[in-house]
């Protein structure tokens, strides 16, 4: 199979809409919750601290720039550990495209069709994920530039509708959450946005064209979707409270229903969920797609297509049993995803740059020791 290379310009696309996913329907209400009216407060902290995380990143794939993370496990910790890093790396991302499949089932039944089961949604959302992922990631990056201008185009709409409903008092006091509640939200929020960034290493660098631009593309797709996130956190807080944005489940899509323009332009929530259902499937796809290409390399496969219905109808079924209901994924995704997603997504790369950076010091003194060794051989020789 050939090699899939796509542009600077899509990747930084895709690490945009990537980097919002799931955050932009679950996020405002997570760590409303904590820090009340001071969310958006822990929210930008979190982007500026999602700096330093990028940077890990980056470094770690520098390490080894004509592997993805899934070789670059197996190459700088030898096969068999390799190997068992990687499967659990694997399992995560299984295990979050099961639990976004999950939340499109759910955000449809409740707050669009209450009487069709979440199964339905799963399927039919599933079946775009895996034509997707058998068409490739060049495609994939294509439709991730179509569908950028729209979702721009409607964020922006959002906001500047949403605007006169703005209450001031809403966000006031400022600085009143304690330094336990703001920590537990920086750490809610960069765990749902920027430690899954690590996925984008299956893409670059070995899958885009002009690394240096593509470095600067996960910094700029990362801070404008740190950005949106930020934005609907505050309008969440100003428009709906933070004791009502903390108790809903779906707080940006109430702000939607809010809309109203002349008496006229009113229920046009249906169109703004289309940013979300665009944010979701770029991050449903790359968890998809990681699973799958990651377990084709792992077993020697050169093809990962033939994976791709197996690996998609396991998924359908897992979306049915990951979560029972809508309390147990609140409780998951606040208290169990933060530490599961660390140990993944933080002291895994920490842990294989500690081990490349060994090797390299053992590399280097041994090139150093044989020229010196040549040396002394060729003059016991004279």
């Amino acid at each position: 199979m050939e090699k899939e290379i796509i542009s600077s310009r899509q990747f930084t696309i895709v690490t945009f809409l990537y980097s919002i996913g799931t955050a932009i329907l679950i996020i405002p209400s997570s760590i409303t919750g904590a820090a009340k009216q001071d969310a958006w407060i822990a929210a930008s902290i979190g982007v500026l601290l999602s700096l330093l995380v990028l940077k890990l990143f980056l470094t770690l794939a520098n390490q080894t720039p004509s592997l993805n993370f899934i070789e670059a496990n197996e190459k700088i910790l030898g096969r068999f550990f390799g190997k068992i890093t990687a499967i659990c790396f694997m399992i995560m991302t299984f295990l979050s495209a099961g639990e976004l499949l999950y939340f499109i089932g759910i955000f449809m039944k409740t707050e669009v069709m209450p009487e069709t089961p979440t199964l339905a949604f799963a399927l039919l959302f599933s079946i775009l994920i895996m034509y997707a992922a058998y068409l490739g990631i060049e495609t994939f990056a294509r439709s991730a530039e179509i569908l950028f201008p729209l979702f721009t185009f409607i964020f922006i709409f959002f906001v500047l509708s949403i605007t006169p409903q703005i209450t001031f008092e809403n966000i006031q006091p400022l600085l009143e959450a304690t330094k336990a509640s703001m920590f537990y939200s920086i750490a809610r929020f960069m765990s749902i946005f920027s430690f899954p960034l690590i996925v984008l290493l299956m893409l670059y660098p070995t899958g885009v064209n002009v690394q240096p631009s593509a470095q600067k593309g996960l910094y700029i797709g990362a801070i404008f979707g740190g950005i949106v996130l930020v934005t609907l956190i505050v309008l969440s807080i100003l428009v709906l409270g933070p004791e009502n944005t903390a108790s809903r489940t779906f707080p940006s899509y109430a702000l939607a229903q809010r809309i109203s323009i002349g008496n006229f332009l009113q229920r046009i929530e249906i169109i703004m969920a289309f940013m979300w259902i665009t944010s979701i499937y770029i991050r449903t796809f790359m968890y998809f797609y990681t699973t799958v290409v990651g377990l084709a390399q792992i077993l020697k496969i050169k093809d990962h297509r033939p994976l791709i219905i197996p690996m998609g109808i396991i998924v359908i079924g897992l979306s049915q049993i990951v979560h029972p209901d809508i309390v147990h994924s609140t409780n998951y995704n606040n208290e169990i995803w933060p530490i599961f997603s660390f140990i993944l997504t933080i002291l895994l790369p920490i842990l294989l740059l500690i081990v490349a950076a060994i090797r390299n010091r053992k590399s280097k003194a041994q090139n150093n020791e044989t020229p010196q060794q040549e040396t002394k051989n060729d003059n016991q020789k004279v």
